[in-house]
């Protein structure tokens, strides 16, 4: 089939390896553009930019689709489907009726539960034991289209963010190469989603990233491990005289008792708002990532620190 494929992140880099390696010919991969980003703020392209440039294919990157030279190019390809993997941008109706046969969203969630931009980052803050990873059609709703294909994936109590979004790549991949096979037989059926249950999942911001010990030590626990590896949920320490700011990227509830944000043992154990969270990994401002027990031969003992009010 005569493929578009739309994608940022690296997320969607399995979908277009696997679907490049079934023989399907991706006519075009279109991108966001390249941002500013590291310490010199040079432009870097995405994660799926760089594997179409490996791949030897072509890549457009329009900011958006208001221009109409950019939607006539873009239904020049003649696609027959174009392929949807975390691309970005909300989608005008002429680029959804472009393709023969519409756009098709990968998207990770159960829909209709969390919709939107940080679904794999809000199913595990909010202590989710079940997500999925989905094929959909897109309308001009957000996430709202009917669902071709589902794959169920259940959120472990300590898995990460970044290890449910490594598996669902995976799964993803393999689930979009069976939908376009289906699709290109004419046995590709969808359903409507049910019109209850709908939640938003929106961006993750800056502000939320902060870690409030005020709250139970399973809501801390679900909000450090949805925002691992990456934002980072963070507090602040008094380390060598001065507070800096640590990341706490992996814990494991236990039980403790104390003002909320207390170093309760050598272990780094920490008083929540009810019951307690010991830390496992961590990662100093301009530092690696480490154990705590690495963290705490460097920082000697904390024990009795409160490190935040809640």
């Amino acid at each position: 089939m005569r493929v578009i494929f739309m994608g940022t992140p690296e997320i969607g880099v399995p979908a277009l390896r696997e679907i490049v390696a079934h023989g399907h010919d991706v006519v075009a991969v279109y991108s966001q553009p390249p941002r500013p980003a590291g310490r010199g703020q040079k432009e870097q392209k995405g994660a799926i930019h760089l594997a179409a440039d490996e791949l030897g294919l072509e890549v457009l990157t329009p900011r958006n689709f208001k221009n109409p030279d950019d939607v006539s190019a873009f239904a020049a390809h003649d696609a027959d489907v174009a392929v949807v993997v975390a691309y970005g941008l909300l989608l005008p109706k002429p680029i959804l009726d472009a393709p023969k046969h519409g756009c098709l969203n990968l998207h990770g969630s159960k829909l209709p539960r969390w919709r939107g931009a940080a679904p794999i980052q809000r199913a595990i803050m909010a202590g989710d034991t079940e997500t999925a990873v989905m094929v959909m059609r897109m309308d001009e709703g957000l996430d709202t289209g009917p669902v071709a294909m589902s794959e169920p994936i259940m959120i472990a109590p300590d898995m990460t963010a970044g290890e449910l979004h490594d598996q669902m790549a995976a799964l993803g991949a393999d689930l979009m190469v069976r939908a376009l096979a289906a699709l290109e037989r004419d046995s590709l059926a969808f359903t409507p989603q049910p019109a209850e249950g709908a939640t938003y999942a929106k961006k993750i911001d800056k502000a939320e990233t902060r870690i409030a010990f005020n709250r139970s030590a399973a809501e801390v626990h679900n909000h450090i491990r949805g925002l691992s590896p990456f934002p980072g949920a963070w507090c602040e320490m008094a380390l060598g005289g001065e507070q800096q700011r640590v990341k706490i990227l992996r814990t494991e509830t236990t039980s403790g008792s104390g003002r909320p944000g207390t170093i309760l043992d050598d272990d780094l154990t920490i008083a929540c708002g009810s019951g307690a969270v010991r830390v496992v990994r961590l990662q100093r401002a301009g530092k690696g990532v480490m154990s705590a027990a690495e963290f705490l031969r460097g920082s000697g003992t904390l024990r009795g620190q409160v490190i935040a009010d809640g």
